[in-house]
């Protein structure tokens, strides 16, 4: 299946497309390229906000994008994948039985499939700019995230 289809499919049944991940067998390319592919939405989400800052303050928007480029598309990748091995040591405080491998795809997964409310959040707080509208789109993006997460590692569990 695309995998488009499964982010829209993730909203509704974050479960039965971790199922399928897991069928596929255990491949870290795939979990890298999801990663990868998350962190790069991630960056391109906020050039509409950056262009805003840019045009604010009078500074190049270059700038601002190369910053956003070293954190979000080199350094990210690696403290994602710190977190999802601290968040396999604190589930295996609970007594989760899944290994590593399931963890970086369940958090990985998560980010790529909560990307399109990324996307809606840079639009929101590049063209609205900061503010209430901006924090209920982030707080929709997290509960997204955390709704995808949650069910991926609970499926990993089965």
């Amino acid at each position: 299946m695309a995998v488009t289809r499964d982010i829209v499919e993730a909203h509704l049944r974050p479960r039965r497309v971790m199922a399928r991940l897991l069928r596929m067998g255990q491949r870290e390319d795939r979990v890298l390229a999801m990663l990868m592919g998350g962190c790069i939405i991630l960056f391109v989400s906020q050039w509409p906000y950056r262009a805003r800052q840019a045009h604010l303050t009078g500074e190049t928007l270059t700038d601002y994008i190369q910053h956003d480029a070293v954190g979000l598309i080199f350094v990210l990748p690696l403290l994602a994948y710190g977190v999802a091995a601290l968040l396999r040591l604190i589930s295996r405080i609970f007594g989760a039985k899944a290994n590593y491998y399931s963890a970086r795809l369940a958090m990985f997964w998560a980010l790529l499939a909560s990307s399109p409310a990324l996307v809606l959040a840079g639009m929101v707080k590049g063209f609205i700019g900061l503010g209430a509208a901006n924090s209920i789109v982030g707080a929709l993006w997290l509960l997204l995230f955390l709704w995808v997460l949650g069910n991926s590692l609970i499926e990993a569990e089965q």
